[in-house]
């Protein structure tokens, strides 16, 4: 009787043993499946996909560094620790290093770029931007590359500069500055604009041996290899300014210009443009019916000179000091 009571207790024990350690194991590969993963294969995986990969494993990744790879593209990771197949648990750190490309790689092509992406192409590629030397270019747009030293093709370690030269466009053409002495300013005006050339100061300067409005010296001298869209200054034989001369009526702020347009059937383009202290601007530029008329006020300032152009033909030119004008 007793022999049969220890064998059932001894089989109840040995059943609750088995239960238990059922449980526990059933409960250890539950926590394990949920806390640990295995480590992916990275070598050889682009640095972005990477980071998304162990990001969604719940891992964190940890660039240890770059090293040049003549077998890896750049930007690939070389090197991970765990190694892959390891089992480790979430949130833990996975190290890796990436690929800075090979040491030496072909010199890449930068002629006719535009300099902005010839720069990046050389950031892409751990090249530095050396000195940048600029010229004239029929053959290659304004701020792209004309050459490059060392040329496309050669090898080149990362890191080394590369020279450039860079387009500033079209070389300007070059006129033979016209002589405008003895001229009227009106009829100087169509020789500068037809050379390309920008009218600049105008001087004022009485001689009483010469004749009235009329040029007497200029800037570049006649005969001179000018470039287009140079600057020209004149000198004027001009009576200085007298208070109640001219027809003009003078306000607080300026002095006004009137002019009429001559009557007709169709409308004419007029443009004017104000010249003073050497710079030009246009103040008025409209299509007016024929008899209709135009009033500006000009500024107060001495030296200045007013030019109407009538379909694009100068016609009227005005000169005014001390805030009164007289025409020429």
């Amino acid at each position: 009787m007793i022999s049969r009571v220890l064998k059932i207790a001894i089989l109840f024990f040995v059943f609750i043993l088995v239960v238990g350690a059922s449980a526990y194991l059933t409960l250890t590969m539950i926590i394990k499946s949920e806390d640990t993963v295995v480590v992916p294969n990275l070598v050889g995986k682009n640095i972005v996909y990477t980071l998304e990969l162990l990001t969604n494993l719940g891992l964190n990744t940890k660039i240890e560094g770059s090293e040049y790879s003549s077998k890896m593209p750049k930007n690939n990771v070389i090197f991970q620790e765990p190694e892959p197949g390891s089992e480790i648990k979430k949130g833990r750190d996975v190290r890796i290093i990436i690929s800075k490309g090979p040491k030496s790689i072909l010199m890449p092509n930068l002629e006719k770029l535009p300099v902005q992406q010839a720069r990046i192409i050389l950031e892409e590629n751990s090249l530095c931007q050396g000195q940048i030397s600029s010229t004239y270019s029929n053959r290659v747009k304004k701020d792209s590359i004309i050459a490059q030293v060392p040329s496309a093709g050669t090898m080149i370690t990362r890191n080394e500069c590369v020279n450039l030269l860079v387009s500033i466009g079209i070389r300007p053409q070059e006129y033979k500055m016209p002589d405008l002495k003895g001229r009227f300013l009106d009829s100087a005006i169509p020789l500068i604009e037809n050379s390309n050339l920008i009218l600049g100061k105008i001087k004022p300067v009485f001689y009483k041996d010469k004749p009235l409005n009329t040029i007497i010296a200029q800037e570049p001298l006649s005969g001179y290899f000018v470039t287009e869209g140079g600057t020209v200054d004149l000198v004027i034989n001009r009576k200085p300014g007298r208070k109640g001369h001219g027809y003009l009526a003078s306000s607080p702020g300026g002095s006004f210009f009137r002019y009429r347009v001559n009557d007709g059937f169709l409308k004419r383009h007029i443009r004017v443009v104000l010249n003073s202290f050497g710079v030009s601007n246009t103040i008025f530029d409209e299509f007016i019916q024929p008899g209709e008329e135009i009033w500006l006020i000009i500024p107060n300032n001495n030296n200045t000179t007013v030019f109407l152009y009538e379909d694009d033909k100068l016609i009227k030119t005005r000169v005014y000091d001390n805030g009164f004008g007289s025409s020429f």
